[in-house]
C-alpha cells in the first residue's frame, strides 16, 4: 500500500502520529457527514425505511470486519454502554474475582469496580511486569496464572492502549472459558488496524468505539455479542428495539419480544441520519484497503523508528510484543515526557503521553518523513 495522506484533509506540514488519541476524517467521511446533515434538514424526505436499512448495512460492513454475523452486532454509542451490557446480565458473588490487566482504560475498569462493589466480589489486576527484557511475554503468562476457578469475568483491551502489547486473546480467553468466566474484550485500540477474528477469539462480548481506528465520527460504536449474552436482558428499553418496530402505524402495539439477534442490545435513536453515513463511508474504505495491509504499513513505519532511535536514551518494545498501528517509546526518566511532548509540538509533531510510555500510533496516511521528523526531534530533545 502507498499513502493514503490525499484521503484525508489533514493539514499540511502537519506529522500526526496520534490515530489512538482521534482519528482525523476521511474526505468521503466529511462529504457523508454533511449529506447527512442536509438530509436531516429535509426531514419530510426522511421514510420509516430510512430508520433501519443504513443501520443494517452498518451492521453488516462491521461484522464483515471482525468476521462474524450481523445477527451479533449491536450498535451502541460507547465503550462503557457495551460494558453496562455484561456487568447488567452478570451478577457476581462475594467469593468471585474480576480480572483485568494494570493501567486498562477507566470504560474497562469503572463498571467491574462498581459491580464488585455492589456484589462484595474482587477486582483483580494484573500489573505491567518491571524490570524485564520480555515484558509483554511474561504479562501475557501472568495474567493466565491470575484466572482461577473463583473468576467470573476476564475483560481486556485487544492491545494495551498505552502502549500497544499485545495480549493472547485466544489463550486467555480458552482459560476463560475453562473456568466459566466471562471473557470480554475491548477492541477500540485495535479493531481496523489489526485483524480481529470473532470466530477465532470467541468473546462473549468484544465493543469498539469508532473514532479512533474505524475513521468514523465521534459518539458511535460496536458491541458484538457472544451466544452466552446473546439472548440477555437490555438495560435500556426503547421502542427501535421491540419486535415489529419497523411498523410505524403498530408501535402501540407494545411488544414483550425483542428484534432479533443483539439488535435488542441497540441504544435508543441508533437511527442517526448523520452518523451512521459517515462510519459507514469509513468502514468502507477500510474494508477496501484491508486491515492487513494497513497492519503492513504501519509496521513499515515503525521499523523505521526503531532503526532510527538506536543508540539513544529512548526503547520501542520488540515488533513481536506489540502492535504495529500503536506503540510506546519509552524513557527512563518519565519526568521528562511532558517536555518532550512540548518540544515535538514546536515541530507539529502529534503523539500522546500515556501512562510511562510516548504513545505513537501512526496510521496510513503518516509517511516515513513523518517519522524522521519524529525520530529526530526525540534525538534532538536527549541531546
Amino acid at each position: 500500500m502507498k499513502c493514503q495522506r490525499d484521503l484525508f484533509s489533514l493539514p499540511d506540514g502537519q506529522h500526526y502520529l496520534n490515530c489512538a488519541y482521534m482519528s482525523p476524517l476521511l474526505k468521503a467521511v466529511e462529504t457523508a457527514g454533511i449529506d447527512g446533515l442536509r438530509r436531516k434538514s429535509a426531514p419530510a424526505e426522511i421514510t420509516p425505511t430510512d430508520f433501519f436499512d443504513p443501520a443494517e448495512e452498518l451492521r453488516l460492513v462491521f461484522a464483515r470486519l471482525i468476521h462474524t454475523s450481523p445477527e451479533r452486532i449491536a450498535l451502541i454509542p460507547a465503550v462503557s454502554y457495551g460494558m453496562g451490557i455484561a456487568t447488567y446480565n452478570l451478577p457476581l458473588t462475594p467469593e468471585q474475582n474480576v480480572v483485568i490487566p494494570g493501567e486498562e482504560f477507566p470504560s474497562n475498569v469503572y463498571p467491574w469496580l462498581e459491580q464488585c462493589k455492589r456484589m462484595r466480589a474482587t477486582l483483580r489486576r494484573v500489573d505491567r511486569p518491571r524490570g524485564t527484557p520480555a515484558p509483554g511475554t511474561v504479562w501475557n503468562a501472568r495474567f493466565l496464572e491470575a484466572i482461577d476457578t473463583k473468576t467470573a469475568v476476564v475483560a481486556l483491551s485487544s492491545v494495551h492502549w498505552t502502549d500497544g502489547t499485545l495480549f493472547e486473546l485466544e489463550q486467555i480467553g480458552q482459560r476463560a472459558r475453562e473456568v466459566g468466566a466471562l471473557f470480554i474484550v475491548d477492541g477500540t485500540q485495535s479493531v481496523g488496524a489489526l485483524p480481529f477474528d470473532f470466530e477465532r477469539v470467541q468473546p462473549d462480548l468484544l465493543v469498539c468505539a469508532g473514532y479512533k481506528w474505524l475513521l468514523g465520527p465521534y459518539q458511535y460504536s460496536f458491541a458484538a455479542v457472544g451466544d452466552r449474552l446473546l439472548n440477555g436482558e437490555p438495560f435500556e428499553h426503547n421502542w427501535i428495539n421491540r419486535k415489529d418496530s419497523q411498523n410505524f402505524s403498530a408501535l402501540i402495539n407494545y411488544q414483550s419480544e425483542y428484534q432479533p439477534g443483539a439488535r435488542r442490545f441497540d441504544t435508543g435513536e441508533r437511527s442517526n441520519f448523520i452518523m451512521i453515513p459517515m462510519l459507514l463511508a469509513a468502514l468502507k474504505q477500510i474494508d477496501e484497503w484491508g486491515v492487513d495491509s494497513i497492519q503492513t504499513y504501519c509496521a513499515r513505519l515503525s521499523r523505521e523508528l526503531g532503526q532510527a532511535l538506536d543508540g539513544t536514551p529512548y526503547t520501542v518494545a520488540p515488533p513481536h510484543e506489540r502492535a504495529a498501528h500503536l506503540f510506546g517509546v519509552r524513557i527512563a526518566d518519565v519526568e521528562q515526557i511532558p517536555a518532550i511532548l512540548e518540544a515535538l509540538r514546536r515541530r507539529a509533531v502529534y503523539v500522546s503521553q500515556r501512562g510511562a510510555s510516548i504513545r505513537v500510533s501512526p496510521h496510513v496516511y503518516n509517511t516515513k518523513e513523518d517519522i524522521m521528523t519524529l525520530a529526530e526531534a526525540l534525538r534532538a530533545v536527549a541531546r
